[in-house]
């Protein structure tokens, strides 16, 4: 039953990361459903140019016939060609017989039919695209799968309109490449251990690309990087000796401090026997007070030249 429920879990691992990098490596697709009101305005301003119209024809002029009806819809739906409308976060680029004559928005636009064409609408706002590199191979060839997300904006509608066919999905294709590039330069240590220095080197490649299209890289931000379990192990049996090798080092240090000090104050004693003396009978008056006794056994070599301060040292501390 426990190996059954382990390979259940196994499996759900896998395709939840299968998943990961499969959205990761989907292209941005702006939502649409903002910009209905929009074409609602479009639909509505050619339908009542086109009631008002026959309502003209019929009770102004009499008239209702075949070509009545065309006037009336080629009329609406040039006038409907006519007048646009931009959101606030949107700019829209404006052609001329093919050629880029101006970027208007956002609110009412008015284009000339057949003529102008708005070839493009821009979302000036911050996008988030998220991007991954799977089996990704670093310096010292050690597969891992990085996802990372990547933020970022439009600033120039022209450029994004006119430089490259689709801004979005080519502003991905160039996170993902310079994801592989950067990773390759690395090894597994530097990968796992420096995630700012990986997002800073990004953020410049991307930017360096993508600045003569109009758009501005804001941060990239890498969310997970997947090593190898084998490879895991062994990096924490290296992580935890270097702790270890850290630990003894400083402990080495201190003993080499308290040594120095030591060898310091064996020379104060050594030049000053009152020094010594008055160390000697501090040493014996703790000695007494923690044992709280009166009898205690001292060395001769210790006892010499202190006359009667030992039983002076025992009846202060029994008088207390």
């Amino acid at each position: 039953m426990n190996t059954r429920t382990s390979k259940l879990a196994n499996q759900r691992r896998t395709l939840g990361e299968s998943a990961l990098v499969e959205s990761a490596s989907a292209p941005y697709l702006p939502s649409k459903a903002t910009k209905n009101g929009a074409v609602l305005f479009s639909i509505v301003l050619a339908a009542a140019v086109f009631a008002a119209l026959l309502l003209v024809a019929w009770f102004g002029l009499g008239l209702m016939n075949p070509w009545v009806l065309a006037i009336a819809a080629l009329v609406a739906v040039g006038l409907a060609m006519t007048v646009h409308i931009a959101m606030e976060w949107e700019r829209v680029v404006i052609c001329r017989f093919g050629a880029f004559n101006r970027v208007a928005g956002p609110g009412l636009i008015f284009t000339i039919p057949v003529i102008e064409q708005a070839a493009c609408h821009v979302d000036m706002r911050t996008v988030s695209t998220p991007f991954g590199a799977e089996k990704t191979l670093t310096s010292d060839l050690v597969p891992v799968d990085i996802d990372a997300v990547l933020f970022w904006m439009v600033w120039d509608a022209k450029a994004a309109c006119i430089e490259v066919e689709n801004y979005s999905q080519a502003v991905l294709y160039i996170a993902q490449t310079a994801m592989r590039d950067a990773i390759g330069r690395m090894s597994v240590a530097e990968v796992a251990l420096s995630r700012e220095q990986l997002d800073k080197e990004l953020k410049t490649v991307i930017e360096e690309e993508t600045e003569p299209w109009g758009i501005a890289i804001l941060s990239v931000k890498v969310r997970d990087i997947v090593i190898p379990a084998e490879l895991q192990e062994v990096m924490s049996l290296e992580a935890q000796a270097e702790r270890e090798k850290n630990a003894r080092l400083v402990l080495a240090s201190a003993e080499e401090d308290i040594s120095e000090m030591i060898a310091n104050a064996s020379d104060v004693y050594e030049k000053n026997d009152a020094a010594l003396k008055i160390r000697t009978m501090h040493l014996l008056y703790e000695s007494i007070k923690k044992s709280g006794g009166t009898v205690v056994t001292v060395p001769s070599s210790l006892s010499d030249g202190l006359g009667s301060s030992a039983e002076d040292i025992a009846k202060a501390i029994k008088g207390k």
